[in-house]
This record gives structure tokens, C-alpha cells and sequence, in this order.
């Protein structure tokens, strides 16, 4: 079982770092703080983070750019946090890895709520458990409707006629559910998700 979990931030506003790592440190979970890419790319170093809450435009750098370079060492849920609000910024987020997306100025016990669950979800990954929260607030219909299908063992083919959707459509699809449940880049992602839809 995961020690309440590592998050990262990344977050070039002291005073929204600070009060973001105080709030999760109150949950009991070990926060690992950086103001730029650069030092982000230092704490990883450290620790592997079990959740990373971005920042999009930083001094050095970009979010979503940092994104990629952790994509290649860990799949860490990750939540932008920013001020970008405009649709294409969201998109840009999600297409990048994201798996949640918090428009700034934003409520803190929100983002608390957010993050703790993430931390549940990725313990209970590990472990085997059914996850505390509830899939189908992380999945949208459609991707819900692609994992259930996958789950039960049908092709991308089969999945693709029964929601009607194409086969490249569904590989998308389901390349973001594994995002989103934590299992991308492990081996037996169809397994898994059939542990835990199951669970």
C-alpha cells in the first residue's frame, strides 16, 4: 500500500505552492515542490511521484512539455493546474497525458479532493484492490463503454462495431482509459483492467 502517496507540484507562484503543499501535506502525503522544469526534472530524480499537479506556463519552460519527459519514466496521473482556460489549452493538456485539468482561480478543497483521489486510485492499482472511487467519474461514457468491452475480452474490432465507433477510434480510447486508471505502459493493461472494472 502506498504511504499516502508523492505528489509532485509544479508551480511557479509561491504562495499557490505553498498552500497547495501544506493542504496535501495535512493528508499525509509527501510533497515534492518545484518552481521550474528544470528543478521538477531534479525531484524526480528523487523520488517517482504517484501524482503530478502542473503548471502550464513556467519560467523555463512548459507543463506539457515536462509531461512528455515524465511520460518516459512513470505513469503518474497528472493534473494540470493553470490559468489557460480556454478550450483549446484543455485539449492541448489532455492530448499531451493529461488526466484532469483545474482552471485557476479554483477551489482548494476541490483540488484536494481531486488529487487524494488519484493517490486512492494508483494504491489501488497496486494492489490489486477495487479502486475507492468511482470509475465512471474518470471515464467518460464512450471510454466507459470501450472498457467494459475490453474487459469482457472482445477485439478492437468487436468493440469498434458495438459502439460504433472506428478501430482507431477505440485504440485512442482506450489508451486513455489506461491513462487514466494508471496502467499505461505496463504489460498486461487488458488484465488489469479487467481487475479492476471486475473488482
Amino acid at each position: 500500500m502506498l504511504e499516502k502517496g508523492i505528489v509532485l507540484l509544479l508551480e511557479d507562484n509561491p504562495k499557490i505552492l505553498d498552500l497547495n503543499r501544506r493542504v496535501l501535506e495535512r493528508e499525509g502525503v509527501t510533497v515534492l515542490t518545484a518552481k521550474t522544469v528544470g528543478e521538477a526534472r531534479e525531484r524526480v530524480k528523487i523520488a517517482i511521484p504517484d501524482v503530478a499537479v502542473l503548471d502550464i506556463v513556467l519560467p523555463d519552460g512548459s507543463g506539457l512539455d515536462f509531461l512528455v519527459e515524465l511520460r518516459e519514466i512513470c505513469d503518474a496521473p497528472a493534473l494540470f493546474l493553470t490559468a489557460k482556460a480556454d478550450r483549446a489549452d484543455l485539449l492541448a493538456g489532455l492530448t499531451a497525458g493529461g488526466n484532469d485539468y483545474i482552471i485557476k482561480p479554483y477551489d482548494i478543497d476541490e483540488f484536494r479532493a481531486r488529487v487524494m483521489g488519484f493517490i486512492r486510485l494508483m494504491d489501488s492499482v497496486k494492489s490489486g484492490r477495487k479502486p475507492p472511487v468511482s470509475i465512471s467519474s474518470l471515464l467518460s461514457e464512450k471510454e466507459l463503454s470501450v472498457a467494459l468491452c475490453a474487459a469482457e475480452g472482445m477485439s478492437n474490432k468487436d468493440i469498434a462495431e458495438k459502439v460504433y465507433l472506428s478501430e482507431s477510434r477505440v485504440k485512442t480510447c482506450l489508451s486513455g482509459v489506461y491513462r487514466k486508471l494508471g496502467v499505461a505502459g505496463k504489460k498486461d493493461k487488458r488484465t488489469l483492467l479487467t481487475e479492476i472494472l471486475n473488482a
